[in-house]
């Protein structure tokens, strides 16, 4: 009852307010509510896509608002009301108008980056991260499985384009977050190895198939310079020797350089004085990456 009646008072009092503008709401907001009430993403992301509705000027704020969620978080009956809004029970004014009131009374608030761009990348994120959540509601295993897969790769390839740095050769762009980031490590094992791990992401940019060539250690069109010596793949994920993608896809791969596996490669060594640079050399381009190992 202490729910409704808060749900009630909210919606009265938002008539006081500027008319939201409901047709412009995504839907993904919807789909972001309906998966907040279920628990399924926290609370912080339901007010990325809030602080997305501010930022696109859907809900007005005022110029004093305070940025970041209170520290008791999201009331309850706000979730209530979400639930109401997603069930039908309740149209898009409502809702809007109730979560602007709640903003402007601070009892909510949301946090809205500088940027316009920014603000829509992490609205992005949301997004996908809530489709990554929506697979698990698929009972079956092999459906859920690829669900998962395809959703994942979404998320990562939007990590890679908004936080990577972009390197552009031909019609492939390499997106590369750098040395220490998740995937990219260069270490010295106790038996004194040095073993460099290198993680991108490949996008064709172009209008037709592209294919990134290794097929050995010894042809391989990517390799580790340091200005004197090329050293080869101790591993690598190519399958059957390239990665082939057709026209706007992003595929990632990783590779390893440390011990000689033969076959044409050769042990990686690290030498303090030298600088390494990550080396392509496709036939429809090429790029030095500087890696700056230390």
């Amino acid at each position: 009852m202490k729910a409704l009646i808060a749900i009630v008072t909210a919606l009265a009092l938002a008539s006081a307010v500027q008319t939201a503008d409901a047709e412009a709401v995504p839907s993904w907001i919807k789909n972001n509510a309906d998966l907040w009430v279920q628990g399924q993403i926290s609370d912080d992301v339901f007010a990325d896509g809030i602080g997305y509705l501010v930022a696109q000027g859907i809900i007005t704020v005022p110029a004093a608002q305070d940025a970041g969620q209170q520290e008791n978080g999201i009331p309850e009956w706000v979730k209530n009301t979400a639930e109401f809004w997603v069930q039908g029970t309740i149209g898009d004014d409502e809702f809007l108008g109730a979560v602007e009131y709640l903003i402007r009374a601070g009892i909510i608030t949301v946090e809205v980056q500088a940027g316009d761009d920014q603000v829509q990348d992490d609205a992005a994120k949301a997004e996908l991260e809530a489709n990554l959540a929506a697979c698990e509601e698929i009972t079956q295993a092999a459906k859920r499985s690829d669900c998962r897969k395809a959703a994942q790769h979404e998320l990562t390839v939007h990590q890679y384009k908004t936080g990577a740095q972009m390197i552009h050769v031909g019609p492939v762009n390499f997106y590369w977050n750098g040395m220490g980031s998740d995937g990219n490590e260069f270490e010295i094992s106790a038996t004194g190895q040095a073993i460099l791990s290198i993680r991108m992401l490949a996008e064709n940019t172009n209008s037709e198939n592209v294919a990134l060539q290794c097929t050995s250690p010894q042809i391989c069109s990517y390799d580790v310079w340091n200005g004197e010596t090329a050293f080869k793949y101790a591993g690598m994920d190519f399958t059957n020797g390239q990665i082939v993608l057709i026209p706007g896809q992003a595929k990632e791969f990783n590779m390893l350089f440390g011990p000689n596996i033969g076959y044409g490669g050769t042990q990686f060594v690290y030498d303090s004085s030298k600088e390494y640079s990550f080396r392509i050399s496709e036939s429809w381009g090429s790029a030095e990456i500087p890696l700056g190992l230390e």
